[in-house]
């Protein structure tokens, strides 16, 4: 599943959002929390961030990266 957003809008869990900066515009997320977290998504930064739809965690693409990752 691949989704992609402009600069979508952090909805933050009990008032923490976890930033994660990256280096490509593909990113994928499973929650990071082993059986605890949810199903892996694959996720397109479309502009410099994205936001993961199940655990809100958010990306941010490092200022100077690639604007393609090869794949």
């Amino acid at each position: 599943m691949l989704l992609q957003a402009a600069n979508p809008i952090p909805r933050p869990r009990l008032g923490h959002v976890e930033t994660i900066v990256v280096d490509h515009r593909k990113v994928t997320c499973d929650g990071g929390l082993g059986a605890l977290g949810h199903p892996k998504v694959w996720l397109a930064i479309g502009g410099h961030q994205t936001v993961c739809p199940y655990c809100s965690r958010l990306f941010v693409l490092q200022p100077g990266a690639a604007d393609a990752d090869g794949h």
